[in-house]
């Protein structure tokens, strides 16, 4: 991607000039970020996706100034009728099982990877939302069907209703309003807060980012680092040949104190170990996401990765779906490529080495990617 092209997604903004002046930072509308669109998906596509075990999806209703929330998968029959006011199907992770979406998303890879996360849908009737609220990570919401009208304010009290089964804001307090209509798009810095609400029946595709907690982050990353220190061969166990009889028993010896405190700085010590941690981590798939395979595949025209597959490099690494791998060279180069744009052609399969080839074939084979024929720009 050019980050230094205008785009119309962008309000005219290049992707530098976007990242630079609004990425966390303060919201942009764009009116008709994409013009002349219309939904990818219909309704019955998005009602089909959420009658599916393993789709993530939620129904949200206002009954009588009561906010009710049932989590999914939901049969047609299940979902309110269309005419009734104030309900609100959301269906998550929609990228993983639509081209479409997984193309739709695409578009916003001026953003790393590492930080992209999915594309929810929501389905909303007259009046649908749900509530005011504020995000933990940023979020573009693009206008598909219909009209919504949001209302957006930098948020002080971040203290929410603890009489309903959302997070809801108890005291929302919006500086801005706007209605959106099919192809307009509202970007929002994280804590942001914002209440939209739905002028007859509308769809609104929202593009989330993923913002791991450094609690969360730390925790991760200590358990992958113990599971490979499990994995030597002769495991180093502590050992006290010189404790004395105690009077306290209740104390910690600082003995093992400091084999806890060794034990943690050789594991970090180990060259790249938390670079392969975090990338091993970043790419881990989904728990609802699974592969079908691709038995003898033929790569010879070229190679695309499932539209599920999350792929990430670094100065050492290549990671693919919590897998990774050592790249140098030539090699390296090409597994980048694959990284960035997401497919080979048969020029670029040309130039890699038989194990580079050896490894694409197994990653057809596991489902992760797929053979790509030629198309006229592989001319």
């Amino acid at each position: 991607m050019d980050i230094q092209q205008p785009l119309s997604l962008l309000g005219g903004l290049t992707a530098a000039q976007f990242m630079r002046r609004h990425w966390q930072k303060k919201p942009l509308l764009v009116r008709q970020a994409l013009p002349q669109w219309s939904a990818p998906l219909s309704r019955a596509e998005v009602f089909a996706l959420a009658a599916r075990e393993e789709v993530e999806s939620r129904l949200v209703q206002q009954v009588e100034g009561t906010w009710r929330m049932r989590q999914g998968p939901f049969a047609r029959r299940a979902l309110p009728a269309l005419q009734q006011a104030d309900w609100t199907l959301l269906v998550q992770g929609v990228d993983l099982h639509d081209e479409r979406a997984h193309a739709l998303l695409q578009q916003f890879r001026f953003v790393p990877e590492a930080r992209l996360d999915d594309l929810m849908i929501s389905y909303a009737s007259n009046g649908g939302g749900v509530g005011p609220h504020f995000d933990s990570y940023d979020v573009f919401l693009l206008q598909a069907h219909g009209r919504r009208r949001w209302r957006i304010g930098r948020q002080k009290d971040l203290s929410l209703r603890d009489d309903v089964p959302l997070k809801v804001l108890a005291q929302f307090e919006p500086e801005e309003e706007y209605v959106l209509e099919p192809g307009d798009m509202l970007y929002l810095p994280p804590r942001y807060a914002h209440d939209g609400i739905a002028e007859g029946e509308c769809m609104t595709y929202s593009i989330g980012f993923r913002a791991p907690a450094r609690a969360e982050l730390a925790q991760e990353l200590l358990t992958r680092l113990s599971e490979e220190a499990d994995a030597e061969d002769r495991p180093v166990l502590y050992r006290d040949a010189t404790q004395a009889a105690v009077a306290q028993p209740g104390a910690i010896p600082e003995g093992l104190q400091a084999f806890a405190r060794d034990a943690l700085q050789r594991a970090l010590a180990e060259p790249l170990a938390l670079e392969r941690a975090l990338g091993e981590y970043l790419t881990e798939p989904k728990s609802n996401v699974w592969f079908d395979a691709e038995a003898a595949a033929v790569m010879l025209e070229g190679v695309a990765l499932d539209r599920r597959s999350r792929m990430m490099y670094d100065a050492h690494h290549v990671f693919i779906n919590g897998e990774s791998y050592r790249a140098a060279g030539r090699d390296a180069t090409l597994m980048r490529r694959l990284a960035d744009q997401r497919w080979l052609d048969h020029r670029d399969l040309a130039r890699a080495s038989d194990d580079a080839l050896a490894l694409l074939s197994s990653w057809c084979d596991a489902g992760w990617a797929h053979s790509r024929p030629r198309t006229e720009a592989d001319a």
